[in-house]
């Protein structure tokens, strides 16, 4: 195997369950690999992160870290009756999204973003206000 350098801001690395590791291209909806996604953006606007879809990842929790600028992400609430739920993710803070739980992301500023989760089972769903 050759080592080289990845750049993690055009490439995702795919960790496999056979200890695998590899440079892969980034997967935003669903994908059947079985492999754990690590993936990095650098994102200027909400549209950057769909702030008008819920995402769900049925099969895995996700890790959700801000190495820069700062987001806030909300929690779709179980009861209809229910507000959202929100985090606010400063540089360098990372939140872990349950397994199956309805999720979405608004910025406070242009960020650095990095998500971990098995992307298998990936749903999103239109906002409604």
């Amino acid at each position: 195997m050759t080592t080289h350098p990845i750049d993690l801001f055009s490439s995702a690395l795919h960790i496999h369950l056979d200890g695998e590791v590899r440079a892969a291209e980034r997967q935003m909806t669903s994908s059947d690999s079985g492999a754990w996604q690590v993936a990095t953006f650098h994102v200027e606007t909400d549209a950057d992160v769909h702030a008008d879809h819920w995402e769900q990842h049925p099969e895995a929790e996700e890790a959700v870290c801000c190495l820069t600028g700062g987001v806030r992400l909300y929690f779709r609430p179980t009861d209809p009756d229910d507000a959202e739920e929100m985090v606010r993710l400063p540089a360098g803070h990372a939140v872990i999204v349950p397994r199956g739980r309805w999720h979405r992301l608004r910025l406070d500023a242009p960020s650095d973003l990095m998500t971990i989760t098995l992307r298998q089972g990936t749903r999103l769903e239109k906002r409604t206000p």
